[in-house]
C-alpha cells in the first residue's frame, strides 16, 4: 500500500520522536474503531471492593508506619492542567461585559457568576487581586459596588493581573491559613510529607507539568520550601516532568485523512493523561501515590486523607509481602501439589485474579509458569468512592478477550450506551474512580517492570474536536488509570468521600470544605 506521507512528513515524525510505522498504527486505529468494554457486572463491596472495619483500618496503618520506611516512595501529581477550564463560566460573562459594553446594554448576572462575586472576600486569592488592581489605582470594594464586573474579571483572568485564566490549576490560590495562603501545589507538598517519608526525612513528590510552566512550579518551589520544611520537619525531593512529544498522536479529518496546518504539516494533539505511563515509567521508586492535583484540603481535615493513604499503603505493602514469597520460592524451585493448591487460592482470593482456561491441563511447570506470570506484574491499590449521585465510571468486572474476568477502571465512554444491558449494569455501580491510587513498579527482585508492558492497547478513544473552526477528530491514549494500567494486578478498597473534594469549577472554592476561614 502507497504511504499517504512525504518526505516532509517523515522527517516531522522524527523531529517529534515517533515513527511511520506508529503514526500508521494510529491511522488503522481511527479507520478500525476500538471495542467497547465488556463489563459483566459493577465492583461492589464484597465483590471486588474491600471494605474494611475501624479496627482493620488501624492494623494496616501500623504495618504502613512500620514497614514504608523500607520501602523508595514518592507522590505522582498529574498537575499540567490548565486553570482555565475552572474558571470557564468567567470567561463567558467577561465576554458579555465586553459585548455589553459595545452595545450599550445592561447585565444580568448568572446564577453562579452571582456567587461568584458575592463570595469574592472570601477566596484565597481575594488579597492578591486587591493589590493587582490597587496597582492599577482600582479599589476592589468601589468596583464591586459599581458592579464594574468587567474591570475584576480583567484583573483576575489576564495580564498584567493574576494571569488565572492561563496559569496551571496547581499554581492557583486554593487555601486560606492565618499566616499564608496556599496553592493545590504546596497542599500537595504538605500532604506528602504526612505520609511520604524515608528514613532520612525526605518527601519524594513528582509533578507532570507543561514545558511552559515549569519554571514557574520551580520557582514556587522554592519559595516555599523553608517554610514547608520548617514546618513538617522533613526535606523536600521534588521533580518535575513534561509530556513526552512522542506520545502526542495525529489528528485526522471526519474522513480519517491526517488533518494538514495551513503549512502542510500535519497536526499532532497531546495524547491525554495516558501519555504519562511515559513518565510513571521513569519513576525510580519502589511505591508510587498517585492523585489529581485539584483533590487536595485544608490541614484540618487532612487526617481522613492521610489516614486512608496509610491505609491503602498498607494494603499494598501486605500483599506485595506475599506476591515476593510466593515469586521467590517459584524462583528457588517447582511448587510440589499442596504448595501449588495454596498458591491458587491466594489468587482467586486475594489477587481475586482467573487462570487461564486450560490451567488444569497444563503440567506442573507449565502451572507454574502460568501462575508466575500472574503474580509478576505491577501493582495497584485504588481508592474508590461511594455514589453519591448519578453512576459513573468507576470499578468494574471486564472480561477480557480470553474471556477471564478482571476488576478494572472503566470510563463511561468505554461503555456502549445503546446496549440496554451495559446500560442496566452501569447503573448498578455503587462507586466510583476518585483517582486515588497507590502502586507498586518493581518486581520482587527490585528490578522496575517496563510499564508500557502492560497497556491495553485495545482502550485508546477518539474524540470529536476542532482547529481553527473545522472538525477534526482526535486520539486519546489508554487512560492513565484505565486502559493504561489494564494489566496491572488490581485491587480496589472503599475510601470514605471525605477524602474526595476536587476543584472543578472556581465556586468549588467556596465549598465548606475549602473555605479556612475558621
Amino acid at each position: 500500500m502507497k504511504s499517504v506521507f512525504t518526505g516532509k512528513d517523515v522527517q516531522q515524525f522524527k523531529e517529534q520522536g515517533i515513527s511511520v510505522e506508529e503514526v500508521e498504527r494510529q491511522l488503522e486505529h481511527f479507520r478500525k474503531g476500538f471495542p467497547y468494554a465488556d463489563i459483566r457486572r459493577p465492583a461492589t463491596p464484597g465483590d471486588g471492593i474491600l471494605t474494611l472495619s475501624q479496627k482493620e483500618g488501624d492494623k494496616l496503618v501500623r504495618l504502613f508506619e512500620e514497614k514504608s520506611r523500607e520501602y523508595r516512595m514518592s507522590k505522582f501529581v498529574p498537575a499540567s492542567g490548565a486553570a482555565s477550564r475552572m474558571f470557564k463560566s468567567l470567561f463567558a460573562f467577561y465576554d458579555l461585559c465586553v459585548s455589553a459594553a459595545k452595545q450599550g446594554g445592561s447585565l444580568s448576572l448568572p446564577k453562579d457568576i452571582k456567587v461568584f462575586f458575592d463570595g469574592l472576600d472570601r477566596f484565597a486569592f481575594y488579597g492578591k487581586l486587591k493589590h493587582a488592581l490597587a496597582a492599577e489605582r482600582k479599589d476592589i470594594r468601589l468596583l464591586r459596588e459599581k458592579n464594574s464586573y468587567r474591570d475584576i474579571l480583567e484583573t483576575m483572568l489576564f495580564s498584567p493581573g493574576l494571569e488565572y485564566g492561563s496559569l496551571p490549576k496547581g499554581l492557583i490560590l486554593f487555601h486560606r491559613y492565618p499566616d499564608h495562603n496556599r496553592t493545590a501545589f504546596e497542599e500537595h507538598l504538605a500532604e506528602g510529607a504526612m505520609h511520604v517519608q524515608d528514613e532520612g526525612h525526605n518527601s519524594h513528590a513528582h509533578f507532570t507539568v507543561s514545558p511552559e510552566h515549569m519554571e514557574k512550579f520551580r520557582k514556587k518551589m522554592e519559595e516555599v520550601r523553608a517554610y514547608f520544611e520548617g514546618k513538617f520537619g522533613v526535606h523536600y525531593k521534588t521533580s518535575y516532568s513534561v509530556q513526552k512529544p512522542s506520545t502526542d498522536t495525529i489528528a485526522v479529518t471526519p474522513e480519517n485523512h491526517p488533518f494538514r496546518l495551513p503549512d502542510g504539516k500535519i497536526l499532532f494533539r497531546p495524547g491525554g493523561h495516558g501519555a504519562l505511563i511515559e513518565n510513571l515509567n521513569d519513576i525510580r521508586e519502589d511505591i508510587i501515590f498517585i492523585k489529581n492535583i485539584d483533590n487536595v484540603v485544608p490541614d484540618r481535615l487532612k487526617g481522613d486523607t492521610i489516614r486512608y493513604k496509610k491505609i491503602l499503603g498498607g494494603v499494598l505493602i501486605k500483599l506485595l509481602g506475599k506476591i515476593y514469597m510466593w515469586l521467590n520460592k517459584m524462583d528457588e524451585k517447582t511448587l510440589d501439589e499442596q504448595e501449588m493448591n495454596e498458591l491458587i487460592a491466594f489468587v482467586a482470593r486475594e489477587l481475586q485474579t482467573g487462570l487461564p482456561g486450560d490451567f488444569f491441563a497444563l503440567n506442573p511447570s507449565g502451572k507454574q509458569t502460568a501462575v508466575y506470570e500472574i503474580l509478576h506484574r505491577p501493582v495497584r491499590v485504588c481508592g474508590m468512592v461511594k455514589n453519591a449521585g448519578e453512576p459513573g465510571g468507576g470499578p468494574f468486572w471486564v472480561a477480557g478477550k480470553d474471556g477471564r474476568l478482571s476488576l478494572q477502571i472503566v470510563e463511561i465512554s468505554q461503555i456502549n450506551r445503546d446496549d440496554p444491558r451495559k446500560n442496566d449494569i452501569l447503573n448498578q455501580a455503587t462507586h466510583f474512580n476518585p483517582v486515588d491510587l497507590v502502586c507498586s513498579v518493581k518486581d520482587h527482585r527490585g528490578r522496575e517492570y517496563d510499564l508500557k508492558r502492560f497497556v491495553d492497547p485495545e482502550t485508546y478513544f477518539i474524540s470529536s474536536k476542532s482547529f481553527d473552526g473545522k472538525e477534526l477528530k482526535a486520539l486519546e491514549l489508554p487512560g492513565l488509570w484505565n486502559g493504561a494500567m489494564a494489566n496491572w494486578i488490581t485491587l480496589f478498597v472503599e475510601v470514605p468521600p471525605s477524602t474526595f473534594h476536587p476543584v472543578k469549577t472556581v465556586n468549588d472554592l467556596l465549598r465548606p470544605e475549602h473555605l479556612n476561614d475558621r
